[in-house]
């Protein structure tokens, strides 16, 4: 009759699925914060338009130019990008 190795778990037992083992992964956060924008329809369009050619959609455009900004001046603070 032979051993299981050590780090194997029992049939049925959940190991692997706590959450607390090991360090988690570095990913961007979840939770992103919300702002309302308010934008001339036209300037709007334009964005749609530019998002749709880079295939991307108007919201992750508008991130990816305010990010292209801020590191152009400078300002883009650390581990955002």
């Amino acid at each position: 009759m032979t051993n299981p190795p050590e780090d194997s778990a029992p049939e049925g037992s959940a190991q692997g699925s706590a959450p607390s083992e090991g360090p988690a992964p570095k990913r961007r956060p979840q939770q992103r914060k919300q702002v309302l924008l308010r934008l001339d329809p036209q300037v709007y369009e334009a964005l749609a338009r530019w998002a749709g050619d880079e295939l991307r959609s108007a919201n992750a455009q508008i991130e990816f130019l305010l990010r292209r900004a801020l590191a152009e001046a400078g300002r883009l603070p650390g581990g955002t990008g």
